[in-house]
């Protein structure tokens, strides 16, 4: 019943990540976009170039709040990577305790000493 949660949990975290693949894109490029006219804004010394940065980063810091769904997107991830891991983790106890002689010999101690 654990594994069939996990499922539908990866699959709906999945189906909203490819929805949302758009938008982050979209916010990723504009972030980058502000990120180097704010760079250009702090170089530049004339007040003209200034309002013009201003002016255009403003424009583009308004397409990167268009793209806030993408926000989502992200959290879609996490929740993805979180199904990923809880999947994951059942295997990699079985396999460490079937290959660690120690646990398997502090197994069989304990059930000697309640024999």
């Amino acid at each position: 019943m654990k594994k069939f949660g996990l499922l539908v949990a990866g699959g709906i975290a999945a189906v909203i990540l490819l929805s949302t693949i758009g938008p982050m894109v979209g916010l990723l490029v504009s972030l980058l976009l502000l990120y180097f006219i704010f760079k250009q804004f702090l170089k530049t010394e004339s007040t003209g170039g200034k309002i013009g940065l201003g002016i255009i980063g403003f424009i583009v810091l308004i397409a990167s709040i268009h793209n806030a769904p993408a926000i989502i997107g992200v959290a879609a991830a996490y929740v993805l990577y979180l199904v990923y891991k809880k999947w994951n983790e059942n295997k990699h106890t079985k396999i460490k305790e079937e290959s660690d002689p120690f646990v398997n010999f502090e197994k069989q101690w304990n059930e000697l000493k309640n024999f």
